[in-house]
C-alpha cells in the first residue's frame, strides 16, 4: 500500500526518531511503514495521518499496491445468494 510518511516527515524537516517518538512507536516501526513493509493497524494509521494534518485515505491509498499484491477471497468462497423479493401475497 503507497503512504505518504515519508514525503509528509521529510517536508516537515522531522526525523523517523521524532515521529515515532511523536506517535508512540519504535523508529523501526516508521522505518517499515515507510518502506511498505508493514502496514499499521487501523488505529495507528489514524494517528499516522492526524500527526500529519492529512485524511486517512489521503495518507495511505490502498489502490495501490507496492508489491503487487491484490487481495483476494479465501479458498471455496462464494458470494452469497441475492436476497429474495417478497411479493406481499399471502
Amino acid at each position: 500500500m503507497r503512504n505518504l510518511v515519508r514525503e509528509q516527515r521529510t517536508q516537515r524537516g522531522l526525523s523517523q526518531a521524532e515521529v515515532a517518538a511523536a506517535l508512540g512507536v519504535s523508529r523501526q516501526t516508521v522505518i517499515s511503514i515507510e518502506n511498505g513493509r508493514y502496514l499499521p493497524s487501523l488505529p495507528l494509521a489514524f494517528r499516522i495521518a492526524r500527526f500529519f494534518g492529512m485524511p486517512v485515505d489521503k495518507m495511505f491509498d490502498p489502490d495501490h499496491e507496492e508489491d503487487g499484491y491484490q487481495p483476494s477471497a479465501p479458498a471455496g468462497w462464494e458470494p452469497p445468494p441475492p436476497p429474495v423479493a417478497f411479493t406481499g401475497a399471502g
